[in-house]
């Protein structure tokens, strides 16, 4: 028995086993197509967001902005990490950069300079967003204060 144990033990405390989360956490198969099925779907949603924003502008704009956050927070919200939210950010990413590319005749997807640049600043400012909000406590969890 560890050191620490054995004072656990002996204290009658619980002992701090604490599952290693995050990059800590030890590679699983599962985990990982999910990221790469959200680096999928994102890449689609920024495909599909080029189209529509430029077609209908102010209102595919926001279409294509709210398909953004559905996609970035469901990942985050599905897989409770960071990576949850960048891994649809970076699909949508390289979508979005190979799509301004554009064709050697000259032509490319996006309409206007505006709905270009609001689509590509506020993708990114949304993806910042869902990457950085906190935790969301767990329905029934016990928040630890006293008196409730």
């Amino acid at each position: 028995m560890s050191d620490g144990r054995q004072r656990a033990a002996r204290s009658g405390a619980p002992s701090r086993d604490v599952p290693a989360t995050g990059l800590a956490a030890p590679l699983n198969p599962g985990r990982i197509a999910g990221y790469v099925g959200l680096a999928v779907l994102g890449a689609l949603v920024g495909i599909a967001g080029s189209l529509v924003q430029a077609a209908w502008f102010p209102g595919g704009l926001l279409l294509a902005l709210a398909a953004c956050a559905g996609l970035f927070h469901g990942g985050r919200r599905l897989h409770g990490t960071q990576l949850g939210a960048l891994a649809p950010a970076a699909g949508w990413l390289i979508s979005i950069v190979f799509l301004l590319g554009g064709r050697p005749e000259g032509d490319y997807v996006f309409g206007d300079a505006v709905g270009l640049a609001l689509f590509l600043l506020g993708g990114m400012v949304i993806a910042v967003i869902c990457a950085t909000m906190s935790r969301s406590p767990h329905p029934g969890a016990d928040s630890g204060r006293p008196g409730k």
